[in-house]
């Protein structure tokens, strides 16, 4: 019974956390182990009990702070010192300046909102379809749950009980990886459209440009390199990524106004505490899927399909895309990986960071596809193009990640060797 109460308050649309929480609470009366009701809190409580965890809202904050303090301008005109002169030189710009951004915001959501705001605009205004250039912004959030830092890395960690530092390293190759198959769509369509020739910047220009991007940068390279080099943990780093956009915000651009901090830790806090209570909510789930030997069940019966694993990662992708066209990335990560993740590793002797990255790249692929494709309303309304059109020109970028997915699941090294 308990499963048609999961089934039927997600169609419902209520909150995944909700669901969980009933499903929970659902499963134990029906059960009539009714003494896991005591330390029904304390379950929820001890799930939050993490040290990783603290990531999240540090590198929302960081987000907030480099939006508000300009920060986001200058690493857009970062990347038109290198790719500007190009072809499609914007869209390789913004492709670009997606891949600083990743490095930083580490959410696909803010990262789509921002970067639509800052790019759509100025693309259009060249002779963009507006189509293209929310499509290709869109596809750029992309970058962020993979390029490190990435919110859905720290979340599998902490589910995964593996080193967040270490997921995060195994993500640098995924990412570049995907964001050169962006650069060879965007390099294709470019040719049969005939998009716009910018121009160069002078030397005095780039010089400008370069110098004046210098402090934004130092807030990436104190979150990879501290975590490259082991000098701190994703969470220290993050700490000092959010201090750093604070002091380069206020002090250097004086863009950011310090009475605007109260907002953003609201915002912050607001944000955070979601993710969060979906991650106590699934640490109560966690019952039902011991109890009903889910992933024991759900093994015997994939493993009497096939012992190999690449067409093991095949079924999970294909079942995952399905997953994430219906449920939130974040919450679908929590819910398949205390399912799936053993199976992986235990049946087909997977590396826990291969399956991460699989999971979390094509779980975001939920938000740029129907029926839920979160994603592309934030592109659309923050760009004015309509979703139909935002879809019709996303494609190619689909059938670019599912081809890196193939790649992903079928090379293991792609993840594993940096760690």
């Amino acid at each position: 019974m308990s499963p048609a109460v999961f089934l039927v308050s997600l169609f419902l649309s209520v909150p995944v956390a909700i669901v969980l929480g009933i499903t929970a609470i659902w499963y134990i009366w029906e059960s009539g182990n009714t003494i896991l009701y005591d330390s029904f809190a304390q379950k929820m409580f001890g799930g939050l009990e993490n040290y990783g965890l603290l990531a999240i809202p540090l590198f929302m904050l960081t987000g907030e702070l480099m939006n508000e303090g300009g920060m986001t301008r200058r690493l857009v005109g970062l990347a038109r010192v290198f790719v500007g002169g190009f072809r499609s030189g914007l869209a390789y710009i913004n492709l670009l300046a997606n891949m600083f951004m990743a490095a930083i915001i580490g959410s696909a959501t803010a990262q789509i909102a921002v970067m639509s705001r800052a790019m759509v605009p100025a693309m259009k205004e060249e002779g963009y379809d507006e189509g293209f250039a929310a499509a290709s912004t869109a596809a750029g959030g992309l970058l962020a749950p993979v390029i490190p830092p990435s919110m859905m890395f720290v979340i599998f960690g902490v589910l995964a009980q593996i080193p967040i530092g270490d997921m995060f390293i195994a993500g640098i190759i995924p990412g570049l990886l995907l964001a050169l198959s962006f650069a060879l769509v965007i390099t294709l369509i470019g040719w049969t459209q005939n998009f716009p020739k910018s121009a160069w910047m002078s030397k005095g220009e780039a010089m400008r440009a370069i110098l004046a991007s210098i402090p934004a940068m130092l807030v990436p390279v104190a979150i990879i390199g501290g975590i490259l080099f082991g000098i701190a943990t994703p969470t220290e780093s993050a700490a000092v990524a959010s201090l750093i956009a604070f002091l380069v915000g206020w002090l250097f651009y004086r863009d950011l106004d310090p009475r605007k901090l109260g907002e953003m830790f609201v915002r912050t806090a607001a944000n955070a505490s979601m993710i969060l209570f979906m991650i106590a909510a699934a640490s109560v789930f966690g019952w039902v899927i011991i109890y009903e030997e889910l992933p024991q069940k759900l093994a015997g019966l994939i493993t009497s399909i096939t012992a190999d694993p690449f067409v093991f990662l095949l079924i999970v992708n294909l079942a995952l895309l399905v997953v994430g066209m219906v449920i939130d990335g974040i919450a679908a990560i929590i819910l398949i990986t205390p399912i799936l993740l053993p199976i992986a590793t235990g049946s087909y002797d997977i590396s826990p960071y291969q399956f991460g990255v699989v999971a979390c790249l094509n779980l975001v692929l939920g938000l740029l596809t129907p029926p839920v494709g979160i994603g592309l309303y934030i592109a659309s309304s923050m760009s004015g193009a309509s979703p139909g059109a935002i879809l019709k020109s996303l494609w190619p970028f689909l059938i670019a990640v599912a081809l890196v997915l193939v790649l992903l699941s079928y090379f293991p090294l792609l993840s594993t060797y940096l760690i």
